[in-house]
């Protein structure tokens, strides 16, 4: 929210009030308290009929330091809150000398001159991230009266800031105002599902508003060297966040906020689903298993869409027995075959359900301030919503679930929970504002666990469109309703970029686009996308995106990428694990890997898949792709061309291939089973090495397919013309030197250690 008119003026009926200067300080071993007047204070007088906000600060973790301004500290605190779990106490330490006071976390200090003007100043490794200034901390009265506390963050030359959560707006935040506020805006406005009150810089730092309902955020808008944020409230908190990388910046982020569970690795195959508002039965179910069987498409998930249940009665979860009059029978069926099952589900009761008068009647569903249930007739008649604020509510949801659990489902699809009312009462109370963007976390955490309590540790999966902050806990999320052209294939490739580095390490879309029907070269270029992405599901509105009906070219381009993607399982679920340990997403920003390259900062239409991967997808019709290849020798994973950076580089590309470059000095492990998703990746894994330079050395780990850990490791080093491998692996190997032609070398079991001619 913009506050002033220009440098000089404030706008029409607004107030401002900033901290000055330090009137008292207190401080303890591990904490401080400043006192700030809002007017410079010459004399006892001044102390007089003017506010005094009270600024805290702390380190709830190493690296991390929270400053809480409050200016009326009466006021009632209803809740929600996030949850931190990483947050620890007395982890900081106070120092004080003459009129400097600072309090120090890991390498990142906080100081406070207290006989200058008001400053706060964060350090790290002899250098100043950013500051709070004259006009850094304060309170505001609108026209309307509201009160709304502020933060400023000082901007340095050339800063650019990343985050907020799933934007789809220009990947590089300067420049924007926007609020965290929970829409269903689809993907091509300033709207988001998933908003995220997280920002990060290429400075060394980020920063979490810790304030789970509105805050409005100006990034170099209002004030142009700075970040301000702003929340209606009588205190504002935040932690600023020091990296110094950004993946040791998400890191310390997700430790704090949460970390993501590890999908089980089946979820890496492909899913197919019936599509939205198709026509669909058993047959069509079959038809579409049927077809991409004969087709030699392997299928890992089926999910049905909403008219799994019948009309105007979402979600009572009952099967529509016309068209699935055996649904336990049909689930069975297509589990024979090898398919999980994933099912659509809301959290909302429509009025022609029964569960809706079920629900009124014990109280599970939100009610208007006069005791009535809150509803409306957008998306379905009558909707009502459940309270999960209710334990009670929340048990008699998940209770209907586990019934669909026990047919045969595996897991769902959670959508929606972006339009929630303000004008009503939970059952415990929580402030309505603050439950705005806070009710899909209650949603899908609740979901999530249900399936972690059914289906054990690791086997719990979602796919889930609205998240705030701690939403990565409860993966997988995709990037909800876009067009099927290739503008909105990069705005969803975008704010999924976005996402990642908002904390969310698994991230997928809807292959061809959900509005309209694409056209064959965009679903072709889409399939490229969604199947070097960590997820990959084909789904549309009112079109089928089964492949067939995009000609016979684009059933071959399915078929080759996904057979890709299953012999790239062990890489792909490394990179899973990575994002599990530390935060780091599967699909990376390229700002992410190369922080010091300045030629990546703004690069939002390619990305690394896990560490050594770079993806560029093809947005256009005649194949015509523009790309940046960083510094050293890159090797097309697909073609084995090499290419030398850092430079631009113009291609063109048939829908057989793209820009899947595999890093210099990278080892690649590939299954030997690309009929599965799942398969003993150890047991005849290939090594692919792409342009090891002498000396060069690299561990590549295969991970264990029932979760964390390993099943065998390779250490490779090359040493002039030889290449020396080292494992504990007790299966056969092979090891491919170059692209997919390079030269091979096949391995006997239970090689401990093998040297092996490097070609050139």
């Amino acid at each position: 929210m913009k506050f002033t008119d220009g440098y000089w003026l404030m706008r029409p009926g607004v107030t401002a009030r900033y901290s000055t200067e330090v009137a008292d300080v207190r401080t303890s071993e591990d904490r401080m308290t400043l006192w700030a007047p809002v007017k410079h204070v010459r004399g006892r007088g001044d102390t007089l009929n003017s506010p005094l906000l009270t600024v805290e600060c702390w380190s709830p973790a190493e690296g991390v330091i929270g400053v809480r301004t409050t200016h009326h500290a009466g006021s009632v605190r209803r809740g929600p809150q996030f949850d931190l779990p990483g947050a620890e106490q007395g982890v900081g330490k106070v120092h004080r000398e003459g009129e400097m006071v600072q309090l120090s976390s890991g390498d990142l200090t906080l100081r406070v001159d207290t006989s200058q003007p008001w400053r706060l100043e964060f350090t790290a490794q002899g250098r100043v991230l950013t500051s709070v200034g004259e006009r850094g901390t304060g309170f505001v009265t609108d026209a309307e009266g509201r009160h709304h506390m502020l933060g400023q963050l000082s901007l340095g030359v050339g800063e650019s800031v990343y985050g907020l959560g799933e934007r789809f707006t220009p990947f590089v935040r300067n420049g924007q105002t926007v609020d965290i506020w929970q829409a269903d805006g689809g993907t091509s406005s300033e709207q988001a599902y998933k908003n995220v009150p997280f920002h990060l810089t290429n400075r060394g730092y980020g920063v979490f508003v810790n304030h789970p309902g509105k805050v409005s955020y100006e990034v170099g808008s209002e004030s142009v060297g700075q970040v301000q944020f702003s929340v209606e409230d009588q205190s504002l908190e935040y932690f600023v966040i020091h990296g110094p990388t950004p993946k040791q910046i998400l890191a310390r982020y997700t430790a704090l906020t949460g970390r993501p569970a590890l999908p089980p690795a089946w979820a890496l195959g492909l899913w197919l689903t019936t599509s939205f508002t198709t026509d669909y039965d058993e047959a069509t179910v079959n038809r579409f298993v049927g077809g991409m069987a004969e087709r030699g498409i392997p299928l890992s998930v089926f999910h049905l869409d909403c008219f799994w249940m019948r009309e105007y009665q979402w979600c009572d979860f009952d099967w529509d027995s016309d068209t699935f009059p055996d649904p336990a029978g049909m689930l069975a069926r297509l589990k024979r075959q090898g398919l999980r099952i994933s099912a659509w589900i809301n959290p909302y009761i429509a009025q022609k359900s029964a569960l809706f008068a079920e629900g009124m009647r014990e109280g599970y569903l939100v009610r208007r301030p006069d005791g009535s249930v809150w509803q409306w007739d957008l998306w379905q008649p009558g909707m009502a919503l459940v309270d999960f604020t209710d334990p009670a509510a929340r048990d008699w949801y998940t209770g209907k679930l586990r019934t669909l659990l026990d047919v045969g489902v595996d897991c769902f699809k959670t959508d929606f929970g972006e339009r929630i009312p303000t004008d009503v009462v939970w059952h415990d109370r929580s402030d309505p504002e603050l439950m705005h963007n806070y009710y899909t976390h209650l949603y899908n955490q609740a979901v999530f666990e249900l399936l972690r309590e059914e289906r054990g540790e690791g086997e719990a999966l979602l796919f889930a469109r609205s998240a705030t902050a701690g939403g990565q806990q409860y993966p997988v999320h995709w990037g909800g309703d876009c067009a099927s052209h290739f503008s909105a294939m990069a705005e969803s490739l975008r704010g999924g970029l976005s996402l990642g580095l908002s904390g969310f390490g698994f991230w997928s879309h809807d292959i061809g686009g959900f509005e309209g029907t694409p056209t064959p070269t965009v679903f072709k270029r889409w399939t490229q996308f969604g199947l070097l992405s960590s997820h990959s599901r084909l789904h549309g509105s009112r079109s089928y995106r089964v492949p067939w009906d995009y000609g016979e070219e684009a059933v071959e381009v399915t078929r080759e990428f996904t057979l890709l993607k299953h012999r790239l399982a062990p890489y792909l679920q490394y990179a899973a694990q990575q994002a599990h340990a530390t935060g780091v997403p599967v699909m990376r920003a390229m700002v992410l890997e190369f922080p010091d390259d300045p030629a990546a900062a703004a690069l939002d239409r390619q990305y690394l898949l896990g560490d050594d991967l770079l993806v560029a997808p093809v947005f256009t019709d005649d194949g015509t792709v523009e790309y940046y290849v960083p510094e050293g020798t890159w090797t097309n994973f697909l073609t084995g061309d090499q290419v030398t950076g850092p430079r631009w580089v113009r291609e063109r590309h048939g829908f057989h291939t793209l820009p899947l470059l595999a890093r210099p000095d990278s080892v690649i492990p590939l299954a030997a089973d690309d009929q599965h998703p799942v398969s003993a990746w150890a047991e005849g894994v290939e090594l692919r090495v792409h342009a090891f330079t002498d000396g060069a050395e690299r561990t590549v780990v295969i991970p264990n397919t029932d979760g964390p850990g390993r099943t065998a490791v390779f250490h490779l080093r090359r040493e002039g013309g030889l290449l020396r491998v080292t494992t504990d692996s007790p299966h056969p190997w092979q090891l491919r030197i170059g692209g997919p032609d390079g030269v091979l070398h096949v391995s006997p079991p239970r090689t401990a250690e093998a040297e092996l001619p490097y070609p050139g």
